[in-house]
């Protein structure tokens, strides 16, 4: 199907990208690797007036550390971020998520910013975004703003970004020692949306959890944290009986929606396997670092 007819403007600044988008505000789109917009448009489920194209912002793109945060720009693709070494030491919970996305053609494009923009809630990097307390930065064209991934998701394929600023990196914060992570899910085809995913870090200080961070993807219209998992397992020594009562509490409240790949009630099993599984696999990933 053929693209709709659109304007098109392509920025070299973040300056002059803010400046569009406080032109145009709901009558603009940000198009960046495309691999969700591109077919939204061919669909007619999106028709922007104008596309702002920022892939020629070279100023998006890179990965640097500050101050105890990996800082990705929001135009580095999702290729670049799974072959770092940096992202693969610093962010373990991201190196573990970003092969499960999609193909390796859509990786080549795709770009972490454009995942966390898009917010679809069955994607890999909300919920590591989410587990991991991120932080993304946005600016317009009269200021910056720091948003926590806990207000930045607000419903699905919505975020705190407003029409005005234009999301300009995202910081994730660097993973203490001791720390291990992984990435579950479960999928008709590889590839494919995760019917259920868990994103799960977990840092061992002398034989017991001192940190655990546990998020789902694609059990609500946000990604959605495991607080009371998490409060139990801090301070535990690992076990599978630890494990099973953590994945009890990690879905007791869980309502996940129903369609044609699944009821809520199979869903919400997947998710407590998916709790046993991560945590094991968090824990020998652990092991591994030390």
């Amino acid at each position: 199907m053929k693209l709709p007819s659109v304007e098109y403007e392509a920025p070299a600044t973040v300056a002059e990208a803010a400046g569009l988008l406080a032109e145009y505000q709901d009558e603009a789109s940000v198009l960046a690797g495309g691999q969700s917009l591109i077919p939204l448009l061919a669909l007619r489920l999106a028709r922007p007036a104008v596309l702002v194209d920022v892939n020629g912002v070279a100023e998006l793109s890179g990965m640097s550390r500050v101050n105890g945060w990996l800082a990705v720009g929001a135009t580095t693709r999702e290729y670049m971020a799974e072959e770092s070494a940096e992202v693969a030491q610093a962010v373990p919970l991201l190196a573990a998520a970003l092969p499960l996305i999609g193909h390796e053609a859509i990786r080549n494009r795709g770009t972490i910013g454009g995942s966390l923009a898009h917010a679809d809630p069955a994607a890999e990097l909300p919920a590591v975004a989410r587990a991991l307390d991120a932080e993304l930065v946005v600016r317009s064209a009269s200021e910056t703003r720091v948003i926590p991934a806990a207000d930045w998701f607000e419903g699905y394929l919505a975020t705190a970004r407003r029409p005005d600023e234009i999301l300009t990196e995202v910081r994730f914060p660097v993973a203490a020692s001791g720390t291990g992570a992984a990435f579950q899910e479960v999928a008709r085809r590889h590839g494919d949306f995760a019917i259920v995913g868990l994103a799960v870090s977990l840092t061992l200080a002398d034989g017991a959890i001192s940190d655990a961070r546990l998020a789902f993807s694609g059990v609500a219209d946000v990604p959605v944290r495991a607080a009371d998992a998490e409060d139990l397992l801090v301070g535990s020594r690992p076990s599978p009986e630890l494990f099973e009562e953590a994945a009890r509490r990690a879905t007791a409240g869980l309502d996940p929606p129903a369609d044609l790949h699944g009821s809520s009630e199979y869903r919400k099993k997947i998710a407590a396997t998916l709790v046993r599984r991560g945590l094991q696999a968090a824990l020998d990933n652990a092991h591994e670092r030390q």
